[in-house]
This record gives C-alpha cells, structure tokens and sequence, in this order.
C-alpha cells in the first residue's frame, strides 16, 4: 500500500466550518488518513511532499460532457443550436469512427486531468472505448451511450441495447472508478415510449438516468406543442424522476418546475459557458440552489465552450448569476467553488467518497502553483481560486491517491501522440 504526505500545506478543505487549512495532509493507499495543523506519525520511507507555494484542493468533478467532440472543437461557432446542430455537429459526428472516438476522447482526457478534473460525466456512443480510456488515463467516469430517439424500430432496439449492456457491463470497473448511468437523448429526440424503456431498465439495473433538458426555450415550446405539457411534468409523469436523475442543462424553469426538480431530488448540470455561446440563456442556479436542488457544473462539449476546464465554469458561475440578478451576493466564491467539487459528487452520487479533502474520502487531490501575479497578495485564497484561479495554474493531480499528473505533465497518457493523432482524425473527418 503506497504511502504519502504533503507538509507545508494550503488546503481548500470545502468544509463550511474550516474551509482553508494549514499543515498536513497523509494519504494510505487510495484515501485521505489526516488531515490538520500536528504533523503526524508516521512509519519510516514515506514519502514526503513540500506543500510550498502550492495550494491543494478536491479535484474537480464536470457532470456534462461528450469527449470526443473535442475533435470538432472551433469547427461551427456562432450559431444557434438547433442549426448548429442539424447543419453542421451531426452530418460530421455521422462520419465518426472507433478512431474518431479513441483520440476525441483521449485529447479530451488528458486536457481535464491537466486542468484539475478528476471525474467526469460522458454520454455519447461507442463508450466501449471511451471507457477504455479511462481505464489507462486514470480518472473517474460516470460513463453512458446516449441514444437518440430517431430511426426505424431496428434501430432503436440497437441503441437501446448497446445503452443497457454497456450500463451493466462497465458499472464498477476500473477498480471502481467507472460507474454508469442510462441517457436518452432529450425529450425532443426521443419518443415517450424509448424514454420508458430507459426508465424501466433503470430500474432493472439500479443505475441512474441522464438526459438533457430545457437547454432552449424553443425545445420547451416545442414539448409543449408535441405533448401538451413542458418538459419536466413531460419527464416525470414517463417515470423518469421515480429513477436517481441528473439533467444537463434545465436552463428554462418555472418556479413549479423548480418545486417539483427538488421534491424528485433530481440533480442539475449547470453548462454556464455552453449556455451563453450558444445563447440558450442562464440557468436560474441561485433559485435552484435556495430550493434545495444539487447543482453542478458541466463544461459540455468542446464544440459548444470550447475548453474543458472547469475553473472556467467556476469563475462563470461565481460572476454571471451576479450580473444576472443584480445580486452580488447571488453565488459567493465558496459556493461556486462547491459547485465544481462537493455540490459536483453529490450530482453523481458520490459525495461518501469525493468532493472534500475529508478522512477517509479518496485521494482526489489537486495542487495550484500559487507563484503567480494573480494570487498576490494572498489574501484570501477561496476568493482566488474561483475569481483568479485557472487550470493553466495546475501543477499536480492525484487520482485513488496515485500521480497522473506532475509538475504539469501527465505520467498516464502519451500527450505527444495524442496530439498528432487528435489532428490526424479531425482531418480525416474533412
């Protein structure tokens, strides 16, 4: 059992009582054994870290993504969804092959462990070899084959399938780091009666939904004209709130709505960059928050942000809801800060084990180099994080207490060849 410490500490904690801590930090195999102000006693050869000029905090977990999507990063900007989408993501996403999938998702990996992200949710398709992925980078994936609800019944009985038998055949692996969920689409990409059928092996498989929903007012009419009802009584009278549920996006709210999210306990990825690029709006996250929805944040697909770091979102989600409702004190900078830790484990069920530097919670560890013009003076360093803070300024990532990243380099992946072949398959693509 690998054994470590970090002394000269700065820890972000997430802890509201004592969010910031000085001292120590001692890791026992994958998990937090200490941490406090004493250094502790520890047994002869561990190893030890200086913690100085450094700051440590819980890595960051992003609940929205598609990886391989990274190879159409900067292809279609500026342009409205529905055509974004229809025009330009699909017919190329449609050319889409096993390489297309391994060197999208791999570009995207290495780029959310050099940015601090330790965990991450992914919906797309051929996720046999995005799980593959994840298995060398070493992160943690809530991992699931998004089907869309178009196409001959064959073709839907395919998707479905594929989406069950990957649920059931990856839930755990990974030592535990890959988890699954089950996502159709979307309401307006998916018939009522393939939403049931996700809900019913949901049930089967006791593993949560993902969808996405409300991203546009355009969707909501459109849900409206086609069943009579907005999306989220649409989704909960097919069963789908009966089922642990996390939505991607749920930027068109009423204040029903909202009453009826928090009395499911239904879950909200909050894509806040996504969002205003393609001008789907702002997710009313302060009125969600008071309503005692778990909210998360998600960078979405590179297409639609168009970087995957989360200290971006954080930043967005401490600044934009301020501007928004006049409110300064709307998302204060701890909060937004839990928003991509805490608040982000408990959006996928795991705050008993990450989110926090806690005893006993794995050792998800991230370290910023706090040597830059940006955090001085050090005044407060919660404040830096969310306001001044970027993934640029990560220096070390430890996933189940083992090093994939170190002084800015990933030791699991082979960034050189990801790069080049990242290229390669987006030109291919064309």
């Amino acid at each position: 059992m690998s054994e470590w410490i970090i002394k000269n500490g700065l820890f972000v904690t997430m802890d509201d009582t004592q969010p910031v801590v000085r001292g120590y930090l001692h890791v026992k195999g994958d998990s937090i054994a200490y941490i406090g102000e004493q250094e502790p006693q520890l047994t002869e050869g561990v190893e030890v870290i200086d913690g100085k000029g450094l700051v440590f905090m819980p890595g960051l977990i992003n609940t929205h993504g598609h990886t391989p999507m990274t190879l159409l990063r900067g292809f279609a900007d500026d342009m409205v969804l529905q055509t974004w989408l229809q025009d330009k993501i699909w017919p190329l996403e449609a050319k889409f092959d096993d390489q297309s999938a391994r060197w999208g998702t791999s570009l995207a990996q290495l780029e959310m462990l050099k940015t601090g992200t330790t965990a991450f949710v992914d919906m797309y398709d051929r996720m046999d070899i995005i799980a593959g992925v994840v298995e060398k980078s070493g992160l943690r994936g809530v991992l699931t084959r998004g089907a869309i609800g178009f196409g001959s019944p064959e073709e839907l009985d395919a998707k479905f399938k594929e989406a069950v038998d990957f649920a059931r055949d990856w839930n755990g692996k990974a030592d535990g780091r890959i988890t699954t969920m089950l996502a159709p689409h979307a309401p307006y990409t998916c018939p009522p009666a393939f939403i049931e059928r996700f809900v019913q092996a949901s049930h089967d498989l006791n593993v949560p939904m993902h969808t996405h929903m409300s991203e546009t007012a355009a969707e909501v009419e459109q849900n409206v004209r086609d069943y009579g009802v907005r999306p989220v009584e649409h989704l909960d009278k097919l069963g789908m709130f009966a089922r642990p549920t996390l939505l991607a996006h749920a930027v068109h709210l009423t204040d029903e709505e909202i009453e009826l999210l928090a009395a499911r306990g239904v879950g909200v990825s909050h894509n806040a960059a996504s969002n205003l690029k393609l001008a789907s709006g702002v997710a009313r996250v302060p009125d969600l928050l008071r309503a005692g929805v778990t909210v998360s944040l998600g960078t979405d697909g590179a297409a639609s942000n168009n970087n995957l770091s989360l200290f971006d979102e954080i930043r967005l989600a401490g600044l934009i809801h301020k501007g928004v409702s006049g409110d300064p004190t709307a998302v204060p900078a701890l909060e937004a800060l839990k928003l991509g830790t805490i608040y982000g484990a408990k959006g996928i069920w795991q705050e008993k084990s990450i989110g926090s530097l806690e005893v006993g919670k794995k050792a998800d560890i991230i370290a910023l180099d706090l040597n830059r013009p940006q955090y001085f003076p050090l005044t407060d360093i919660v404040s830096h994080l969310v306001y001044s803070g970027s993934g640029s300024d990560v220096r070390h990532v430890w996933i189940d207490g083992k090093q994939t990243v170190r002084n800015g380099e990933c030791l699991t992946l082979d960034e050189e060849r990801i790069l080049h072949e990242a290229q390669a398959a987006f030109e291919r693509l064309l």
